[in-house]
């Protein structure tokens, strides 16, 4: 779908990730890929999200984790000829919200750093996360860490900025491109994600509220 919105221009900022065939996570990244289109057609995004009978709450929120990471990767990749560190000095989603990278290990001490560099430190932090079978288990049976869904949930908190970033900094060129519906339809099913599963605290979504509410998303009070 991005290819036929960004023509050429449609590229990955980090390499995609993907799933091994024939382990559990790939049957359930095959489920969600089939019931999104599904639900596209009936114009139900919110089902995509729920959790499907029978499938444990961990591995749902695995598989849906690499699958948005994969989407924003690919929306950020489109406009990152735009998202230079002399445009976009600082990450920021609007003049009220900047945010300083650190990830506890490379990086203890937040630094205050240009939009494409903060989004790459994140997508390198996801992506090692990713790769790690301790955290991320792609067999049937391995368990996951009891410190998951904390971990997931600082992942898609740090997602949702360049969401956030995207939409206050760079909004012109997406509908430039044509692409506005696609974004607009890409971060509801992302917020659908969030909402259904507590990922992101309230205060955190604030600076995109205006935008939700025009996507007749319901955030927390």
């Amino acid at each position: 779908m991005l290819k036929a919105v960004f023509g050429s221009k449609a590229k990955t900022f980090r390499p995609k990730k993907n799933f091994a065939k024939g382990t559990k996570l790939y049957q359930l990244h095959k489920y969600a890929k089939a019931t999104i289109k599904a639900t596209l057609g009936a114009g139900n995004l919110h089902e995509a999200v729920l959790l499907p009978d029978g499938v444990d709450r961990n591995e749902w929120l695995a598989v849906n984790t690499v699958d948005f990471f994969n989407q924003i990767n690919l929306l950020y990749g489109s406009i990152t000829e735009f998202c230079t560190p002399e445009t976009c000095p600082l990450m920021c989603a609007g003049p009220q919200y900047e945010y300083h990278w650190a990830d506890g290990v490379n990086i203890k001490k937040p630094i205050q750093c240009s939009a494409p560099e903060y989004v790459d430190y994140l997508m390198t932090w996801v992506q090692v996360q990713l790769d790690d079978e301790a955290m991320f288990p792609s067999e049937l049976g391995v368990p996951f860490p009891k410190d998951f869904e904390g971990k997931v949930k600082n992942i898609f908190k740090r997602l949702f900025r360049v969401y956030g970033h995207m939409y206050h900094s760079h909004v012109e060129k997406v509908i430039a491109l044509g692409a506005e519906p696609h974004l607009n339809t890409c971060f509801k099913h992302f917020m659908y994600f969030v909402l259904e599963f507590g990922l992101v605290e309230r205060k955190e979504l604030e600076p995109l509220a205006e935008i939700c509410t025009g996507l007749s998303l319901s955030l927390p009070k």
